[in-house]
Formats: structure tokens, C-alpha cells, sequence
């Protein structure tokens, strides 16, 4: 039997922690909250605008998963070694990439756009992911991670929030595109200064990294149910407001799932410490999946704008938890390997992601529908949880 590690003994961020923490919360809000989930609350938009199908919407998604899987690849094969420069042009570069979507025209151009930030998402999420703020051990870590994480959250929030107000004004996609790229760009300009000067003790060169040494066998399986879990949730996480959208057209209230996604993830990310008192990181990655698992169904079986609410605070309010646990799970087994291991738990996420709503675009394909779709990945993510025990350490 596993005992709980220092981390689940903190409650609740510190003061400490957050002044740690906050550059590195504004990062992940641009670099995910906008680089690899702002199609999601545009794609109603697009779709109406130019006339796209699930299954060009499907591609598109697919093509900044690729993205992020080659991202976190190229960190697997080739560790970064720079995390200051790497992690501001990765900013610079997703900023940049948002921006130009509203002028680029055409399904091939724009599935390009989004497979390039994908990848400088997936760079900027491994940087900040192997930072350490504080030195290994440290009470306040749990604090400063729950933080750092939440935004992610916050960042999601911020997108459908925006992209809420210029449905309201009745904007254009391409309207959408801009306010976005000119959110990551006010976002990533916040927290470099802040965020490079703490990554000054970080790896400069080669002579500053530990020995390639093998990854735990247990950091491996971790890895596979991280992935599972990256190809279950993509599903409502790309399509929930485009399933409100089809029950109530009007965008002043189906525009609200995606913000509810958003601030369900950063709330539950700064709980997730208090939640797991009594838990390891494993535990809380179990809980927090079956609860996503029944948000997916719920929304399968029940037609309705009750329960596409329900999914989105379920799926939103688990997927930063099972995030932050399984990367600080597969941090602490891998000891001085923490980079490899968090770069190998993102390749694996990424590739479930990318066959998530490829799957989806298939069994429409042979007559299913989205709630079919949305079963199936939560038998997935139930089947996962269920066989997630053999991830702990052995007494």
C-alpha cells in the first residue's frame, strides 16, 4: 500500500505560493486556455460562418492535437534545455499564431495554423510543468502547483467569456480570432518578466541535466492512462458548446457552457489539495475521472441544456485535477527524470487528443451521433479509472 506523499497534507494555496506561483498561472492561461482551447467556443462561429461540418470541425481540432503531440515529442526526443528561451518564444508564438486565424482563409490553412499552436502549446506546458518554483519537499509545492494549474482554467474562462460578449455584438469569428490573440499577447507579456527572472536557477546547457537514466516502469503506465484519458474528455471538451448551441440557439445562453468548463477546472484545481488530505495523487486522479466519466454520460443520455451544464462542470471540474495529479504523480516517481517523465505523460495526452475527435468523425461516419460518441469515451475513461491502482508504488 502506497503512502500519501507530503503534498496531499497542504489545504489550500498559500500567500507564498501564489506570489510563486501567479506568472506561471498567466502562462498556462494563454499557452492552453487560448493556444489549445480557444477553437472550441469560436468553432460555433466558424462553422455557421462558412458553412463547416463536424467532421471539418473534427479535423481542425485533430490538426492542433498533432500539434501538441509533436511538441511533446520533440521534448521527449530532444529535452529542452533552455526553458526561459524556449518557453517565451513558445508564448510569442502562440500570441502570433491566434492572431493570424483571423486572416487566413480555407480549411487547410486554418487546420496549419492550429497544428503549429498546438506544438508551441505543448512546449510552453512542459516548460512550465518541469519548473519547480520551490525545491522538491517544500510544503508550500502542492500550493504553488494547484495555482500554476488553475490557470489553465482561468484561461478558459477568459476565452468563452470574450467570445460570450462578441456573440452578444454579434461579431464575426474573425473578431473572435483578434480579441483572442490580443489576450495572449496581454497575458504572456504579464507573466514573462516575473517568470523568466524564477527560472534563472533552471537548466542552461547540457552539463546542467541528470543522466538519462530509465523512466519507472510505473511512470510508463502512467503515461497510458494518461492518454486514455486525454481521448476521453477530448470529446466534450471540443464539442460541449456546440452541443448547447443545438438544444438552445441562443448564443446569450448556450455561449455560458464554455465559461462554466473554465472556472469549474480552476476552482477544482485550487481544491484539488484539500481534496486529496486523505488521499495520494492516484486516488484523487481515480475520483476525479469516474466523476468525469458520469458528466459524460449524463450529457449521452439526457437531452438537455440541464445536462450539458452538468457535463461541463463535471468534465471542467476533473480534467485540471487529473492533470495536476498525474503530472505531479509521474514528477515525484521520476525523481531527477521529472522533465522526461512530464514530457512522456504530455506526448501521451496529446495522442489520445488527437484520436479523440478523429474517432468521433469516424462512428459519425457509420451513423452515430455526438451523445454516442460522448458514451463511448466515458466507458473509456470508466474503464481507466477502474484499472488506474497498478500506477502505485508497491509497499
Amino acid at each position: 500500500m502506497s503512502t500519501p506523499p507530503a503534498s496531499v497534507s497542504a489545504s489550500v494555496p498559500s500567500a507564498g505560493a501564489a506570489r510563486l506561483a501567479w506568472p506561471a498561472a498567466l502562462a498556462l492561461a494563454a499557452a492552453m486556455g487560448i493556444g489549445r482551447f480557444a477553437f472550441t467556443p469560436v468553432w460555433p462561429q466558424m462553422a455557421q460562418e462558412a458553412g463547416l461540418s463536424l467532421a471539418q470541425g473534427s479535423l481542425l481540432a485533430s490538426a492542433n492535437y498533432a500539434g501538441y503531440l509533436l511538441g511533446a515529442l520533440a521534448a521527449v526526443a530532444w529535452p529542452i534545455r533552455r526553458l526561459r528561451a524556449v518557453l517565451a518564444a513558445s508564448l510569442a508564438a502562440v500570441a502570433a499564431l491566434t492572431l493570424a486565424m483571423a486572416g487566413a482563409q480555407g480549411v487547410a490553412v486554418w487546420a496549419l495554423l492550429r497544428l503549429a499552436a498546438g506544438y508551441a502549446s505543448a512546449s510552453a506546458f512542459i516548460c512550465v510543468a518541469a519548473w519547480r518554483p520551490v525545491p522538491a519537499g517544500d510544503p508550500r509545492e502542492p500550493g504553488a502547483a494547484a495555482l500554476a494549474f488553475a490557470g489553465v482554467g482561468a484561461g478558459i474562462a477568459l476565452t468563452g467569456l470574450a467570445c460570450l460578449a462578441l456573440m452578444a455584438r454579434h461579431a464575426s469569428a474573425q473578431a473572435s480570432w483578434i480579441a483572442l490573440g490580443a489576450l495572449a499577447l496581454g497575458l504572456s507579456a504579464a507573466a514573462l518578466p516575473r517568470l523568466l527572472r524564477g527560472m534563472s536557477g533552471a537548466p542552461a546547457g547540457p552539463q546542467a541535466l541528470p543522466p538519462r537514466a530509465p523512466l519507472p516502469p510505473r511512470v510508463r503506465r502512467m503515461a497510458l492512462h494518461y492518454g486514455i484519458f486525454g481521448a476521453g474528455y477530448i470529446v466534450p471538451a471540443t464539442f460541449l458548446p456546440a452541443m448547447a448551441k443545438d438544444i438552445v440557439p441562443d448564443p446569450a445562453v448556450f455561449g455560458w457552457a464554455w465559461p462554466a468548463f473554465g472556472l469549474a477546472a480552476m476552482l477544482s484545481c485550487l481544491a484539488a489539495p484539500r481534496l486529496a488530505r486523505r488521499a495520494d495523487e492516484i486516488g484523487l486522479w481515480r475520483a476525479a475521472q469516474w466523476l468525469m466519466a458520469l458528466g459524460m454520460l449524463a450529457a449521452a443520455g439526457w437531452h438537455s441544456l440541464a445536462a450539458v451544464v452538468l457535463a461541463a462542470l463535471l468534465v471542467g471540474g476533473t480534467f485540471m485535477v487529473i492533470t495536476q495529479a498525474g503530472i505531479l504523480a509521474a514528477r515525484r516517481a521520476a525523481g531527477a527524470q521529472a522533465p522526461r517523465a512530464a514530457a512522456l505523460l504530455t506526448s501521451a495526452f496529446a495522442a489520445g487528443q488527437m484520436l479523440g475527435p478523429l474517432a468521433a468523425s469516424w462512428a459519425q461516419r457509420l451513423g452515430a451521433d455526438l451523445p454516442q460518441a460522448l458514451a463511448g469515451a466515458a466507458l473509456l475513461l470508466a474503464a481507466s479509472a477502474w484499472r488506474l491502482g497498478t500506477c502505485r508504488e508497491k509497499a
